[in-house]
């Protein structure tokens, strides 16, 4: 394994080998969010070496693909042992880079050895069918892999994300270029460092550097067929114009303004726990794109909802990361915690009800912290309402009429999750019905089964991940009709 010093720069990841690249930009810092202060450096890739990467990725590939898919399988699963067994290395990473409580980190770096260890499971369901045809003849279709893939990946899950989403892509027979996060790159590397000696040279390339322009070089490169990308709305629909010119096979997981539907059968506390849990405070900060940051509660127990809400989040334990009773941390980077402190103060301009706005802890003034924050008396017209902030904010609104609730919650630009809690279970699929969302949990505030799809419905994303239909995503479909004699 390499080993950097902390005065090194980061080098790429490209044919098996580590490089400093073509050169020309200035390193690019990373920072601990928790003290501000830079960690490390790594290199501004340029569109060049993305060149250089599709070309090492290019000859990997061929290698790749002629192994049998059990003995990609088996690659795979080695590539997990290695994570579990330095689980307690890895989740360090992302608590330095990304602020995550070290208790969340180290169920990510687990829960993406989980997710490899599944696709190498079903690697072989990537086949074709046959076809009737008559007699004489055969008609059948293939799947063949890409070749060369391009995955970018965001800030909130470094290291789960970087190993997790190469995994469909690999275990189908690509080469993957994966992106590292602008923010938080240091667990790309860390993957690279760990797995990338299972690999034929080129199979698994990581490249840091910003998104504007290594992820536009990926997303625009002629020999890149494939793009698999997890962010923001805006970047995502930049990935898709980039991809236009070469009518790229492209998937998306984006934003959300995820609903909670609180119905009045339900217990307020009980309701205020799962609210808290479904956000994600504790894990993430709320920086996931799938928290219930809305949440609908029925107006007739909605203050003793309030009541026990303000009581749960005023016991969250915000501080140091590194500490194992710590539950919440800083968010990801510096210009991220202005902006979530922007969609706070214009949730106050536009008039929402602060119950609770945490404050920083003690001995962390420079650190990028922002505290539980619940907003009551949220409406369509507010900003907060209809914004993603990816933060510890939520938003409650109250109801009365379900029908008008089902067209507020549809109003927005988004369609990623819902979550619906009652226990009149016609009344909750009536409402799975009408919700648009991708993905909806009744009585359950976020757990995800292994093979469930994930994906969302409008600006929410395209395609389904974590899922078999994401390793098909990941190949190409021929169709082939044969006549066993051939006629003069």
């Amino acid at each position: 394994m390499t080993s950097f010093s902390a005065s090194d720069v980061r080098p790429l990841y490209i044919g098996g080998e580590w490089t400093p690249g073509r050169g020309g930009n200035e390193p690019m810092p990373t920072y601990n969010p928790t003290t501000g202060e830079e960690i490390a450096r790594v290199t501004a890739a340029t569109a060049q070496d993305v060149d250089d990467t599709v070309i090492a990725a290019q000859k990997g590939a061929a290698e790749w693909r002629a192994l049998p898919w059990t003995g990609r399988a088996a690659v795979l699963r080695e590539m997990a042992k290695r994570i579990r067994d330095e689980v307690d290395r890895l989740c360090l990473i992302d608590v330095e880079n990304a602020g995550l409580p070290i208790s969340a980190s180290r169920r990510d770096v687990l829960r993406a050895a989980d997710e490899i260890e599944y696709f190498a499971g079903i690697a072989g369901e990537v086949k074709g069918d046959t076809i009737p045809a008559p007699e004489g003849g055969l008609a059948y279709t293939l799947r063949e892999p890409y070749g060369v893939v391009g995955r970018i990946i965001p800030f909130n899950h470094p290291f789960n994300f970087s190993a997790a989403k190469v995994a469909a892509p690999l275990a189908a027979g690509n080469a993957v270029i994966l992106k590292a996060p602008d923010q938080a790159p240091l667990g790309a590397l860390a993957l690279a460092e760990l797995v990338g000696d299972l690999f034929p040279a080129g199979v698994l390339n990581v490249l840091t550097g910003t998104g504007a322009e290594v992820g536009n070089a990926i997303s625009s490169h002629p020999k890149i067929p494939r793009i698999g990308f997890i962010g923001s709305v805006p970047a995502g629909q930049a990935v898709m114009r980039a991809g236009a010119e070469h009518i790229k096979h492209v998937t998306l997981e984006l934003g959300g303004k995820n609903p909670m539907i609180i119905c009045e059968d339900m217990d307020p506390k009980l309701a205020a726990k799962e609210a808290v849990n479904g956000m994600n405070m504790r894990k993430t900060m709320g920086q996931s794109c799938q928290s219930n940051s809305r949440v609908f509660v029925h107006e007739s127990i909605a203050d003793e909802f309030i009541k026990e809400l303000d009581q749960i989040v005023r016991a969250i334990t915000i501080g140091d990361p590194r500490n194992e009773e710590t539950e919440m941390g800083p968010v990801a980077f510096k210009a991220h915690y202005d902006r979530v402190r922007t969609h706070i103060d214009q949730a106050h301009e536009d008039g929402a009800r602060l119950v609770y706005d945490g404050e920083k802890p003690e001995g962390f003034s420079d650190g990028y912290f922002v505290g539980p924050t619940v907003f009551d008396g949220v409406t369509p017209d507010m900003r907060l309402f209809h914004n993603e902030v990816f933060g510890p904010v939520m938003a409650v609104v109250r109801w009365s009429d379900e029908n008008e609730m089902i067209e507020q919650i549809n109003a927005v630009e988004f369609g990623l999750t819902a979550r619906i809690w009652t226990n009149d279970l016609s009344r909750a699929n009536r409402i799975v019905s009408k919700v648009d969302a991708g993905f909806v949990w009744i009585n359950e505030s976020g757990r995800k089964d292994r093979g469930i799809p994930v994906g969302g419905f409008k600006l929410s994303g395209l395609g389904k991940e974590s899922c078999v239909e994401e390793i098909v995503s990941y190949t190409r479909e021929k169709s082939v009709t044969t006549t066993f004699v051939a006629h003069a």
